[in-house]
């Protein structure tokens, strides 16, 4: 099983793959490109601040005047911004505290330029290296800056800065344009990929389709006719190759359907044939024997023994090939009479005869008020009835609960019959209702049984009559339901 939310269709995997793969191209593609961009105004706003060098901090180094004041001794102007950008920083330390700070708000010379810088901002001026090369730092005061520091003639420390705030909207710019951009390109790329992985696979989508209306085929037995073979497509692409190889595995299916077919016929064939012509020597064999036992004159009495055991012995004989016959005209799809059958009474009468061959069994039947009326074949249906009573009689103890229940469940007659024997051995279940089936085969006497056809008449006779029998058992119960239209008493 896959994971939750992912997706299980070969063309939906296809393409996520691509939108995924394409995804990850275009994030690498604008992280390249944003980092770069910043690298590259960072050193530009780098170049300028090595072009200001420390003019302006250097005005600040006299202490207890203020940017602009006059010096009445040496008539110098101190902080002078006549040339200065604007939001050009610049502080004076001492020992490593912040004795001026100023900014550049405008080209006016008599603005105010003090900048009251906090404890934090002062912390972060006093870290920066004295090495001329640009830092990044936050004035909370300010903003994001890119400081150089540089020491001043009185052995001071002057920090001149730019302001990053171009820079950061550059960035920010060319962020909001290529997630645009690529966001628009994953749309446009998914709803494409998706048509395209939809076109090429279609030729798998018919080879699923064909496998799939295959597989809902019933192959088990009879004549199967497959569905036309899937489109060709494309020898030398994968999916040609599998629609290809696809086609030629049905063909050989077919060719194997139709020899199994054409061998079950012949089997049919001969269990027919040979059962209808084993009917009258075995009925021979069988009148000759009971014809010796009625002689009047003496017989040995090893003699008169053989003779009856070839008389049951014919007799059973007898039995095996008119069901082998049955199950033959049945598999030829022969039709059974149809009419009106009184279930009830069938399953009324079944269990009297199964009372009176096992006394030693208990019985117990379940009718409904009304009677229950099918349309069938009455003497099929009661061989049915009276194999399902013969198999419980005859592979359950004496002493064994036997229950037939009847009713009618959403337009079908529904027929039990449940035993709390021992059940029926686990290998021989899968198949109880095939021929020559016997739970009792591996019996050291090999004594009792049958031939093993009488469960598998049960079922090829309700399936002949649109109907349906199965089997639940277990250690101390089992259970053969049967079910089969209701007629339209309409």
């Amino acid at each position: 099983m896959g994971r939750p939310g992912w997706p299980r269709t070969l063309r939906a995997r296809l393409t996520v793959g691509l939108v995924v793969l394409l995804a990850v191209s275009c994030a690498a593609v604008g992280v390249a490109a944003v980092v770069e961009l910043e690298r590259f105004l960072t050193s530009r706003v780098d170049q300028q601040l090595g072009d200001v060098g420390t003019r302006f901090p250097a005005s600040l180094e006299h202490s207890g005047r203020l940017p602009g004041e006059r010096d009445d001794h040496d008539g110098d102007e101190r902080g002078d911004t006549r040339h200065q950008a604007t939001g050009t920083f610049g502080a004076r330390l001492v020992d490593g505290r912040v004795t001026n700070a100023a900014v550049v708000r405008s080209g006016d010379v008599t603005a105010d330029l003090n900048v009251h810088l906090t404890a934090r901002d002062a912390r972060h001026l006093a870290a920066v290296p004295v090495d001329g090369r640009g830092h990044s730092v936050h004035l909370s005061a300010l903003d994001d800056y890119r400081v150089s520091a540089g020491r001043g003639l009185d052995g001071d420390v002057l920090i001149t800065g730019l302001p990053l705030e171009p820079v950061e909207a550059a960035v920010h710019r060319l962020e909001l344009v290529a997630g645009s951009v690529f966001g628009v390109a994953l749309a446009v790329t998914g709803v494409a990929g998706a048509l395209w992985v939809r076109w090429s696979l279609r030729p798998l989508s018919r080879v699923a389709a064909t496998a799939t209306r295959v597989s809902e085929l019933p192959l088990a037995s009879g004549e199967v006719a497959l569905p036309p073979r899937a489109p060709a497509a494309d020898p030398r692409s994968e999916v040609g190759r599998v629609a290809s190889a696809f086609n030629r595995m049905l063909g050989h299916v077919e060719d194997a359907l139709t020899k199994r077919h054409a061998s079950e016929e012949r089997l049919r064939r001969f269990a027919a044939d040979a059962s209808h012509e084993l009917r009258t020597p075995v009925a021979s064999v069988r009148g000759h024997a009971e014809l010796a036992l009625l002689h009047p004159g003496p017989v040995p009495p090893e003699v008169t023994r053989a003779l009856e055991r070839i008389a049951a012995e014919s007799c059973r004989m007898g039995e095996m090939v008119d069901e082998m016959l049955l199950l033959a005209r049945l598999d030829a799809g022969r039709p059974l009479e149809r009419g009106a059958v009184d279930l009830t009474r069938l399953v009324l009468d079944a269990v009297t005869d199964a009372r009176a061959a096992g006394p030693g069994h208990r019985w117990t039947l379940d009718l409904p008020e009304e009677p229950v009326t099918v349309p069938g074949d009455a003497h099929r249906l009661q061989q049915v009835l009276a194999n399902l009573l013969a198999n419980a009689r005859l592979h359950t103890p004496v002493g064994t609960a036997v229950t037939v229940t009847l009713h009618t469940e959403a337009g079908s007659a529904v027929l039990t019959v449940h035993d709390d024997g021992p059940g029926i051995p686990d290998d021989v279940r899968p198949s109880v209702f095939e021929r020559f089936t016997r739970a009792d085969r591996r019996r050291p006497d090999g004594s009792g049984g049958g031939a093993g056809l009488g469960l598998s008449i049960v079922a090829a006779v309700v399936e002949a009559h649109g109907g349906s029998v199965a089997v639940d058992s277990g250690p101390g119960a089992t259970t053969f339901t049967v079910r089969l239209a209701v007629a339209d008493t309409a």
